[in-house]
């Protein structure tokens, strides 16, 4: 199982840009838009802020976070997510920026700290597949298995089509061998969504190698291996399955 989609995406593009008059904030906008996220980056820096209301000192540090997120700069984009977080007033936006945080924190392995970003949204009543998608993926980082599949049939009941939840829960089903027979359904379900995704296939491969259908089980790897030749996960499955693991 692959990581989570990235915690931003689905949230950003709700935004107040057009009310803004600073031209370089309205054009850095317009580029993280349009997924120029270097170039957005750079002409946010480049904005002079000195008499920003908090607002405007929201919108800019906003869009900061998100760019230091999609360029993978973690520790930077904490600085302004955090921000917003704790001087923002637009709920949707600290919403999003709470997501984001655990987003971080998860891929960063820091799990007990995008937990904690979870259960706040989760307690303040939001509810949504990426929140327990997040979840489950915090859980089955620390190994809990059980707890990772019920974030699953959260997500599940709140978007019975979410191809996240349907390959993640069945590739854990079948690594633990918890449920092999729904593994296998769950995981095909995935596929039957995004046949080209290499992940979803490796799922697929993986639970019929769990079921003893081996030749299933390296049909499918091998296409996943095709598509992402460089994954590791992929590459060690199928070394599995075809009977080469060292």
């Amino acid at each position: 199982m692959t990581s989570q989609a990235n915690g931003i995406d689905g949230f950003e593009g709700a935004g107040k840009a057009d009310a803004f008059v600073n031209e370089k904030l309205i054009s850095a906008i317009g580029l993280y838009r349009m997924k120029i996220w270097d170039k957005a980056l750079a002409e946010l820096l480049s904005v002079d802020a000195s008499s920003f209301n908090n607002d405007e000192k929201m919108e800019l540090a906003y869009y900061l976070g998100l760019c230091y997120t999609k360029l993978m700069r973690y520790e930077e984009a904490l600085t302004f997510l955090e921000q917003v977080v704790t001087q923002g007033h637009d709920i949707l936006r600290v919403f999003q920026c709470r997501m984001t945080l655990a987003y971080i924190y998860v891929i960063t392995k820091r799990v007990r700290m995008a937990e904690y970003e979870l259960k706040r949204l989760q307690s303040s009543g939001f509810e949504s597949p990426l929140l327990y998608n997040t979840l489950a993926y915090a859980a089955w980082l620390q190994k809990q298995h059980k707890n990772a599949v019920e974030f699953y049939e959260r997500t599940l009941e709140i978007d019975s089509e979410n191809a996240t939840a349907m390959n993640s829960m069945g590739y854990i089903l079948a690594d633990t061998g918890m449920d092999i027979m729904r593994a296998l359904r769950l995981c095909r379900k995935a596929v039957d969504s995004k046949p080209q995704n290499a992940a979803y296939l490796d799922s697929l491969g993986w639970a019929y190698y769990k079921s003893g259908e081996i030749l299933e089980a390296r049909t499918w790897l091998r296409r996943a291996l095709e598509i992402a030749p460089n994954e590791e996960l992929i590459k060690k499955h199928f070394k599995i399955v075809s009977g080469d693991a060292r």
